[in-house]
């Protein structure tokens, strides 16, 4: 409930005023009649005015001059991130609104404090604890932050901030270093507390108080790759074995009925099953060769590549429509891209779409550059895309599932990578993204 006013600010001063010039006129009578002289009466009147309107003046607006000193006061404690003050006020005119409106203004700040250092504390609670090693480097080298990971990890559980990031660096284990010296993110392992340890290295660099910092970031993943190492083993035993059976089983059967026709002295039939075993060798060599380039991949040999030549050779293996291409060149293995591009091409005609329709068309974005690959068969389902990178994953009858596995390992040993996605209207684009240097 509003409390009542008595006097408003501006009725105060108007009766002021009137009291002060009526108190002017009474004592400029009384003067002129005392000197019997007006000049006389009139002047020592002025003068006495001018002495006495002031204090009056002071005296009346005492309080307000006191509350204009305490919110100038409030509001200094308040730019200096105290919220704690709130003024008090006692009369009831104009400036109540002002007060209230700067009490409320105290308790809105006071509360987004008490919430924010809450998130903060939250914040640090969590970063505190994560299994995720964070070290924060400032532009100088010296170390900003590490929570409880990064002081196990690098610094036998005991403070890091202060120290020197080279400081710390030289007492880490050689891969660790390595790593750090690679300049992106990337897997790495090395012995830590007994056992070998396996981490992924990410780093971001970013403005904090108007200085660049850096935020290093080392997850642990020998449990999850322990686990997914044994998943891809058990589906590659299964894959060879399947294949192995298809191949192995008509062959041992053919063999047994050559072994037939030859007791028997029917040689009619025997070039028939000697094409059928050859047919079913060369099909297993095929699997294992394509097999063997995915477990042994070679590091990539960098080199400056034309992307003009580069496509026209790549279009005597499978035809497609070219698309825009940068006229800057690229550097990258000319090789093991080309099988990549190949690998995607081919499942691009076998997925029913139009020659025509094929199209391959390369894009500089920055410091990449992406090669998109288009068709317009039928796409990929959801499950069919989640999967279709993995190796040995296949939806066709006779595919090995290597394809699409043999190009993303391509990719990402130059620093990219590949995506899939479907197409609006139909159809699929599959992009491979790679570095431009």
């Amino acid at each position: 409930m509003q409390p009542k006013r008595h006097f408003s600010l501006a009725g105060k001063l108007t009766l002021l005023l009137f009291a002060a010039m009526c108190g002017a006129v009474v004592l400029g009578a009384l003067l002129i009649d005392w000197f019997d002289n007006a000049l006389l009466g009139a002047s020592i009147t002025l003068l006495l005015c001018a002495i006495v309107t002031p204090w009056i003046a002071r005296r009346c607006l005492a309080r307000q001059l006191s509350l204009f000193r305490a919110l100038s006061g409030s509001v200094a404690s308040f730019r200096d991130g105290d919220f704690s003050f709130s003024v008090a006020r006692r009369s009831h005119d104009e400036l109540d609104d002002l007060v209230e409106a700067h009490n409320e203004l105290g308790r809105v700040l006071r509360e987004e404090r008490q919430s924010l250092f809450q998130r903060e504390l939250l914040l640090d609670t969590v970063v505190q604890n994560t299994p995720t090693a964070l070290l924060l480097i400032e532009s100088r080298g010296a170390i900003v932050y590490g929570n409880v990971a990064a002081r196990q990890l690098f610094h036998d559980g005991r403070k890091v901030e202060g120290l020197r990031f080279e400081q710390l660096m030289e007492h880490t284990p050689g891969p660790l270093r390595e790593a750090l010296g690679a300049g992106r993110d990337r897997l790495f392992s090395f012995e830590h507390a007994g056992q070998e340890e396996t981490y992924h290295l990410a780093r971001r660099d970013f403005q904090l108080n108007g200085r660049v910092h850096t935020l290093y970031m080392f997850k642990r993943l020998t449990a999850e790759l322990n686990r997914q190492e044994v998943a891809t083993w058990k589906k590659v035993i299964r894959v060879i074995s399947h294949e192995l059976n298809n191949s192995l089983a008509p062959i041992t059967s053919l063999a047994h009925s050559g072994a037939e026709l030859l007791r028997r002295e029917d040689y009619e039939k025997l070039g028939r099953i000697f094409e059928t075993i050859e047919e079913r060798a060369r099909h297993l060599h095929g699997f294992l060769r394509a097999y063997s380039s995915v477990a042994k991949l070679p590091v990539p040999e960098l080199e400056r590549v034309d992307w003009a030549p580069f496509l026209s050779r790549l279009q005597q293996h499978y035809a497609f429509t070219r698309g825009a291409i940068p006229g800057e060149a690229a550097r990258f293995d000319p090789a093991q891209v080309e099988q990549a591009l190949i690998n995607v091409l081919k499942n691009a005609h076998e997925s029913g779409s139009a020659v025509d329709e094929v199209v391959l068309s390369v894009r500089q974005l920055g410091r990449i550059v992406r090669v998109e690959v288009s068709d317009r068969g039928p796409g990929m389902s959801e499950s069919v895309l989640a999967n279709a990178l993995v190796p040995f994953y296949s939806t066709k009858r006779t595919g090995s599932g290597l394809g699409l596995a043999l190009a993303r390992e391509i990719a990402e040993a130059h620093g990219g990578r590949i995506a899939l996605a479907n197409r609006d209207g139909g159809g699929l684009t599959v992009s491979l993204t790679l570095p431009v240097d």
